[in-house]
């Protein structure tokens, strides 16, 4: 299985997707192809390993510019032909490796991998799909930030890619599915959301979807839904909401521990507990979001990524690859389309 890392479009540059790669290689059975400038990254690897251990498993394919958060993400593409980002989607849709990573411009990553990777066939937009932790676990969120604004079919496109992610993905048998909303009422929010509602309960009533109906910002973090249905607006300020709170309490709670001696020893004696409640928040050991919808496996890494962030992206995407997800979701349009015809 090979990996394609865009591995010039993050805030920490290059050598953190290095390092990432090389975390990889060491404890999993992959080989990575790092996209960007080719003498940067000879640097880098020599580096990271200089006896060439891992020369056989990893390789670089040229590329000259970079996509950047400024850039237009529908010009992009004809602006930079030659971008880390756009040669690695262009890699993997000539079928040169299995999957794509990247942490560059989210909108330019979207618009390209649906020009040059192409969505499933029947699929109107693809969305992000980040997993975000619970009190219960895990939960999928899908849309968070690929689409501002959405029709009530993207909305019901989005609860069965979600629903399929959730159940073949992470194992979860019957996901439920909530839509994020104003208030837990049908006749609730706009009416995207209310024409949206009734689709989602059809395809409930159906059997195709396990919806539970709509959910408020507060009921996903404490585990009421398998999958957060959302628009992508909504979405992303629900997902930086939930990221902010985290760390705000995570400051919080070491500020407590550290204001006084008997404050210090009550943190050694939490300590185990407080380290797993971080790692449970911190996006780097989550890996990154999936864009449903591709027909080949690409992972929106985050902007601030480091070298953890990225180990686990790949792993993510190695096992996004092994389960065949990507033919799953056509086949899961196919018989949700079919049962509501």
């Amino acid at each position: 299985m090979r990996i394609i890392l865009d591995a010039m479009g993050g805030d920490h540059g290059a050598a953190e997707f290095v390092k990432g790669a090389y975390m990889s290689l060491a404890e999993h059975d992959v080989e990575i192809a790092l996209v960007g400038a080719e003498d940067e990254l000879i640097s880098l690897m020599k580096q990271e390993d200089p006896d060439g251990k891992y020369s056989a498993k990893i390789s670089i394919i040229p590329a000259t510019e970079v996509v950047d958060m400024h850039d237009d993400p529908l010009k992009s593409m004809k602006a930079k032909p030659d971008s880390s980002m756009t040669v690695a989607l262009r890699t993997l849709a000539e079928g040169k490796g299995d999957a794509v990573v990247s942490c560059g411009n989210t909108g330019a990553l979207l618009t390209q991998a649906t020009l040059i990777v192409k969505r499933i066939r029947g699929i109107r937009r693809a969305a992000l799909a980040p997993i975000i932790p619970t009190a219960t676990g895990v939960a999928i969120l899908i849309d968070s930030g690929a689409n501002a604004e959405c029709t009530p079919e993207y909305l019901y496109q989005f609860a069965l890619m979600g629903s399929a992610y959730s159940e073949r993905a992470l194992g979860v048998k019957s996901p439920k599915v909530g839509l994020l909303n104003n208030g837990e009422e049908e006749h609730k929010g706009d009416a995207v959301h209310q024409e949206a509602y009734k689709l989602l309960k059809a395809a409930g009533d159906k059997g195709i979807i396990n919806f539970i109906g709509n959910i408020e910002g507060r009921d996903g973090p404490l585990g009421a839904a398998d999958v957060i249905v959302a628009d992508g607006f909504s979405g992303n300020v629900y997902l930086k909401t939930v990221e902010g709170v985290g760390l705000y309490f995570a400051r919080e709670l070491k500020g407590m521990f550290m204001s006084s001696l008997l404050g210090k020893l009550a943190g050694l004696m939490v300590r185990k507990n407080i380290a797993g409640f971080k790692k449970k928040i911190d996006y780097n050991d989550a890996g990154g979001a999936p864009l449903l919808g591709i027909r080949k496996p690409v992972i929106k890494a985050h902007g601030s990524t480091k070298a953890r962030s990225v180990y686990h992206c790949i792993v993510q995407a190695s096992e996004y690859v092994e389960s065949g997800i990507a033919a799953s979701l056509a086949e899961s349009l196919k018989e949700g389309n079919e049962a509501d015809e």
